[in-house]
């Protein structure tokens, strides 16, 4: 096991991580930001480094100067949490060059998992069932209109380096789908430096449905259930659940043991979930996300496990701590995403936390690295904390997190907060009847 791991990121995640490794007796260093001297997990970590000003590419993107603190601390390992370089295959083969343990998976499964086009083939080959799309990048406009004459629209174009709905557009038409193409490839280049884009089958009303992996180096591989994440804005979730409210057990099963066997072929190493979208009971393959996701804690609530523990241990060379047969999920599962923004126009709102009450009770859950006095930065994301919900049935997990709700206070910035106290009465939402445009579809009809 390591004796010190340094944490490159910040917020929730990195108090996250840093109470994962104290709980297990690893030292931890704290890499933080200027705008970050004073945030939680630098407070409780045994050390901390500064690598940078506020600015990300100076301070949490910057490999040199994380692999500069790694030598002056003695880390001899690095946990990137989500976002930032947690999916840079770059940074994990630089810290592997540089005798430094990356906790997540292997640099070529990033590197394959972050190209859609391959990830997409390779799944495909794996088993997997994929969306209907075009075999590979779209060349010319041409080409697209052909591929999309064959699958029929809507289409959606999409980016081959792309995430978080950057570099993704709807063609509903022949006439609509240039106009489209020139969209998307504008933004994939201004977001990722690569303006590759292919198309797919747009589907009407899917769910997003993604399953937790876990393997590794010894053979073993675990599927961990699924989350659904289907109440989406600007295709970023908001809320997510475990289990999915549309799958039946068999249907769980099967889509796990299809996923686990994929991932076990590649030698993948690591938490892992694999993305699908959801509709009139098949699946499509969408993309892998190699890291551990932003709402795992709804996994670890019904599963009994922590995650974040289980990939320190794993890239340590240990065996996962449990097999198939021992992972039996309790319950039900919710998680609010809280973020520093308007709750209707989600215009984000850094500022200084004035009073703070956190909700408790059996069953309640806050992942938050605020607190009363602290100065949310206006550099990075706006997420400020998440609420998990568990209880024994999902309507038990409705009322609990209604209770909780009406417990919690952030005062002095504007928060997400009252959105989620409008959705959780909502008939559709209390009947877990929902789509990846149900959400956008309900917002707009507030505005109207």
């Amino acid at each position: 096991m390591f004796d010190k791991i340094l944490i490159a990121n910040r917020g929730e995640i990195a108090l996250r991580i840093l109470r994962a490794c104290k709980d297990m007796g690893v030292r931890t260093v704290a890499a933080h930001s200027t705008a970050d001297a004073e945030a939680m997990h630098v407070r409780f970590a045994d050390e901390s480094i500064c690598i940078g000003p506020p600015s990300a590419t100076q301070s949490y993107l910057n490999i040199p100067a994380l692999i500069t603190a790694c030598e002056l601390t003695g880390a001899q390992a690095v946990h990137p949490g989500y976002g930032f370089l947690s999916e840079k295959a770059e940074f994990a083969q630089i810290l592997e060059e540089h005798g430094l343990t990356f906790i997540g998976p292997k640099a070529e499964h990033i590197r394959l998992m972050g190209d859609k086009i391959a990830a997409k083939e390779t799944m495909r080959r794996l088993g997997v069932p994929v969306v209907p799309g075009s075999e590979g990048g779209i060349d010319s406009d041409a080409e697209a209109l052909a591929v999309a004459a064959e699958m029929g629209y809507p289409v959606l174009v999409k980016a081959a380096a792309g995430g978080g709905g950057r570099g993704m557009k709807v063609a509903r038409s022949a006439e609509e789908l240039p106009r489209a193409l020139a969209t998307a490839r504008a933004e994939a280049k201004a977001a990722f430096g690569d303006d590759a884009v292919y198309l797919e089958k747009y589907l009407q009303k899917p769910r997003h449905i993604e399953v937790q992996l876990f393997a590794d180096s010894h053979g073993n591989v675990v599927h961990l259930g699924e989350r659904d994440c289907s109440l989406q804005r600007r295709h970023q979730k908001v809320m997510e659940e475990s289990p999915s409210p549309a799958l039946t057990p068999a249907q769980r099963e099967e889509i796990g043991e299809t996923v686990a066997s994929a991932i076990r072929q590649l030698g993948y190493l690591g938490a892992g979930t694999i993305e699908f979208l959801y509709e009139d009971g098949r699946f499509y393959f969408i993309e892998m996300n190699t890291r551990i996701q932003v709402e795992h804690p709804v996994t670890e609530a019904i599963y009994d496990v922590d995650l974040v523990r289980e990939q320190i241990r794993v890239a340590a060379g240990e065996k996962l701590s449990f097999r198939q047969k021992d992972l039996k999920p309790r319950g039900h599962a919710i998680e609010c995403r809280i973020n520093a923004e308007n709750p209707k126009t989600f215009v984000p709102n850094p500022g200084l936390i004035k009073y703070f009450h956190a909700p408790g009770g059996l069953g309640v859950r806050l992942d938050s690295a605020i607190y009363e006095g602290y100065r949310i930065p206006p550099y990075y994301d706006s997420l400020i904390g998440k609420l998990i919900i568990h209880a024994d049935s999902r309507a038990e997990c409705l009322m609990r997190l209604r209770r909780a709700l009406s417990e919690i206070v952030v005062d002095g910035v504007n928060t997400t907060l009252p959105l989620f106290e409008e959705l959780i009465e909502n008939p559709d939402i209390q009947a877990g009847d929902y789509d990846i445009h149900w959400l956008e579809r309900w917002l707009a009809s507030q505005t109207e």
